[in-house]
């Protein structure tokens, strides 16, 4: 089975992303960090069919993250979205340079995320995966 990870220093996004990933038929894996986030990856990346992460956090930030996971080719399979408060357009673009496929700013609804993670797992309606709008 899919399972989803959420890297996110915030208990209660990574609550939140876990209820609707669970709503949406997936278990959900969760790191509070950028490194603890790549250690799940290393026992779980053959589970792992997504990864949403936060850019702001202590330690790594999300864009090092991103690099790191699209650097490593056990991993730069996995399909990346962000879900972050940095909704200026330098960061979204340097996120999908980097390689996420989509980006999602924070405060969302259950409607917004659900969609983005469907679209991500090639399961959505409308829009490819690349879009970021």
């Amino acid at each position: 089975m899919v399972k989803l990870l959420t890297i996110d220093d915030s208990k209660t996004i990574r609550r939140v992303i876990a209820g609707i990933g669970a709503a949406l038929g997936y278990e959900v894996l969760e790191a509070e960090h950028g490194a603890a986030g790549l250690e799940v990856l290393e026992q779980h990346a053959d589970e792992v069919g997504l990864i949403l992460l936060d850019w702001n956090m202590p330690g790594m930030n999300g864009l090092e993250v991103l690099k790191t996971i699209k650097a490593n080719q056990n991993w730069k399979h996995i399909p990346v979205m962000m879900v972050t408060t940095e909704g200026e357009r330098e960061y979204i673009i340097q996120a999908i340079q980097a390689g996420a496929i989509h980006y999602q700013t924070k405060p969302f609804t259950q409607e917004d995320i659900s969609a983005r993670i469907m679209e991500a797992l090639g399961q959505g309606k409308g829009r490819s995966g690349g879009n970021v709008a």
